[in-house]
């Protein structure tokens, strides 16, 4: 299996040393090696890279450079959920220590390291999916979603970190103000799409922990690819409305029939379009008879989660255009976000 690691990209460079003095002095029972840092190759967000120690190994998680966004990439945070939810759900890393600016210059986070397969738009090498297995990763996928949302969320602390009361209507007031935050040329449909969405605001009456950027490859599997061991990026978590994290999580689920738009949009297509994936309705329907949740208002949580995508996409090319990140791919970004508003909008208009 090929490495998931990459040397260090330029300018992305951590201080090693200060590293290493603080887990020395924040965990015990550390190997006398050296610590050694690699930068994993996936992510378009925060920066993940691998410690290791001999055989001791974690990641740490660190905001990307430049300016962010207000109240985005907050790893003391994400750090604190992951403190409380991964005792509930097993698939969550748990987290070992945060750390202030102080130490390297930003805060940052280490968690449990975590080893399987992630699947995004190929198979592993060597392995032929059937129906049969594509069939069952969907299903997982459903049943891990349905899981975190049956998690009681009132005896954790998330109670006093969230408000889940006027979850939807502050989502979208808030992903509608941060993508004007970060507009760089004007979109067709984007003024309709605002608009349509502030007068159909939806919310189901029983909130829940939600992680809010749920998709195939935030997941990690085993190498026989029948249990989900791992799901990362937690740092939209939150408590709030179930049917948003399930839109989110349909909006990332390309199916064999999308537009060249949808499904070329980072790239290549993810591996969801392969025969034998559940379709989006399919995997709506299994979420529904599982969660025993309504979903009669799923078009506008659909709607949102485009949007929300294109937001996400919009800011990260933002930085790209000021010189903030120098990842490569993330130059045609714009194009991408212009497809995801007009589908919103083809989204909204569905009946």
């Amino acid at each position: 299996m090929a490495s998931d690691t990459i040397p260090i990209r330029q300018g992305e460079e951590l201080d090693t040393s200060a590293i290493e003095n603080y887990l020395r002095e924040q965990l015990p029972n550390l190997p006398r090696d050296n610590l050694t840092i690699e930068q994993f190759s996936f992510g378009k967000s925060n920066l993940t890279y691998q410690l290791k120690m001999g055989e001791w190994e974690a990641v740490l998680r660190r905001p990307p450079l430049g300016p962010v966004a207000p109240k985005a990439h907050d790893m003391e945070r994400e750090y604190k959920i992951l403190k409380e939810i991964s005792p509930h759900f097993s698939a969550a890393p748990e987290p070992y220590l945060f750390a202030d600016e102080k130490v390297i210059g930003s805060p940052f986070f280490v968690m449990e390291r975590k080893r399987g397969i992630v699947l995004d738009t190929d198979f592993p090498e060597g392995v032929m999916p059937t129906d049969k297995m594509c069939r069952s990763l969907s299903e997982t996928m459903v049943n891990h979603l349905v899981q975190l949302h049956s998690i009681d969320y009132q005896k954790t602390k998330l109670t006093e970190m969230t408000k889940p009361e006027g979850f939807m209507k502050r989502q979208v007031i808030g992903w509608i103000r941060r993508y004007e935050r970060a507009e760089t040329d004007i979109v067709k449909g984007v003024e309709q799409l605002k608009q349509w969405m502030l007068k159909n605001v939806s919310e189901s009456e029983t909130p829940a922990i939600i992680h809010y950027d749920y998709k195939l490859n935030n997941a990690m599997f085993n190498e026989e690819l029948t249990e989900m061991v791992g799901l990362f990026d937690w740092e939209m978590t939150t408590v709030g409305d179930p049917l948003a994290d399930l839109g989110v999580a349909m909006s990332y689920w390309i199916e064999p029939d999308d537009s060249d738009l949808l499904k070329k949009g980072m790239g290549k297509p993810p591996v969801t379009v392969t025969p034998g994936f559940m379709t989006r309705d399919e995997f709506l329907e299994d979420y529904a008879r599982k969660s025993g949740r309504d979903l009669a208002n799923m078009n506008f949580y659909q709607t949102f989660a485009y949007f929300k995508l294109a937001v996400i996409c919009q800011q990260i090319y933002y930085r790209w255009k000021k010189g903030q990140t120098r990842d490569p791919r993330f130059a045609h970004l714009d194009a991408f976000v212009s497809s995801l508003i007009q589908y919103s909008l083809y989204t909204a208009e569905k009946k």
